[in-house]
């Protein structure tokens, strides 16, 4: 089989899964939740991203792509600060959360309440599972036993965990769990405070292929209350999970990241404009 022959197989091979993604973008119109204007950011003198230009809609799954070393992390950390810490580093440009200016505008205690973060290992606390997704409603000052329990049951529920643990809330830790579940704790956790958005951090790298589905369809479901936008290797699962796709990828004479390509899922994996996503897409390079 030649070359272009070969393009085209990987490309058609992607129907099925790019149809349903094609049903749910139609299904959702959304105005734009974050918005990055020529951004850039630094670690020092070390410039990691250059001039992203990105509008991620509301309430839809957003997947970020591309080869590692990239820039997918740090734009996707850089959405609610967590490089504050690190010295040297910073962003410029504009990067806006509702219009609000975050390296600007908002104060970072307040925005982390808004963004929530899932990583690419579970993080759960050595605390029993109630007190996993208890904790960030106890550090808002939430102190009634009645709405922490409404709370805590809520957000189990909607990360499809209430009925493996309800009657070991108190008793088992976080850490207890088996992978998949501690994930799904995590993604509890992070939604008990009700934030706008969730960024996920390859949430299902360490993941067995059942958790890994169990993970895909939750974040299915959340989409229609959340704004999510996920960090993945798996093209396949940017596929299946997502509604708009962006394409990164590191510049080889700055070394700094890049915005490719954003656009529709469906027409990044089978309509791209870019010879170098279409190149990354069929597994060309990467």
């Amino acid at each position: 089989m030649d070359e272009a022959a070969q393009r085209s197989r990987l490309l058609s091979g992607f129907a099925e899964t790019i149809a349903q993604a094609k049903e749910r973008a139609a299904q959702k119109t959304h105005e734009t939740k974050i918005e990055a204007i020529n951004f850039n950011f630094f670690y020092g003198s070390f410039q990691a991203l250059r001039n992203i230009n990105i509008r991620i809609p509301s309430n839809q799954v957003t997947a970020i792509i591309g080869p590692s070393g990239c820039g997918k992390s740090t734009f996707l950390r850089a959405i609610n600060r967590m490089h504050d810490r690190t010295p040297g580093a910073r962003g410029e440009g504009q990067l806006m959360l509702d219009g609000a200016n975050i390296y600007g505008d908002l104060d970072p205690v307040k925005l982390r309440r808004r963004v929530g973060m899932v990583f690419q290992r579970p993080n759960p606390f050595v605390k029993s599972i109630y007190e996993n997704v208890a904790y960030g409603l106890r550090i808002q000052g939430v102190r009634d036993k009645r709405t922490l329990d409404e709370k805590v049951e809520m957000a189990l529920r909607r990360a499809a965990l209430w009925d493996e643990v309800k009657d070991r809330l108190h008793k088992a830790s976080g850490t207890a769990l088996s992978g998949g579940q501690q994930q799904r704790l995590c993604i509890a956790r992070a939604i008990a405070v009700e934030p706008e958005v969730i960024l996920m951090d390859e949430p299902c790298s360490a993941l067995d292929p059942i958790a890994t589905m169990k993970i895909e369809d939750l974040i299915h479901e959340l989409s229609d209350s959340f704004t999510i936008v996920i960090v993945t290797h798996n093209m396949q699962q940017a596929m299946r999970v997502s509604d708009m796709t962006a394409f990164m990828l590191m510049d080889r004479e700055t070394r700094a990241g890049e915005l490719i390509e954003f656009a529709a899922t469906d027409e990044i994996f089978t309509n791209p404009k870019d010879r170098r996503t279409e190149d990354y897409v069929t597994g060309r390079f990467g």
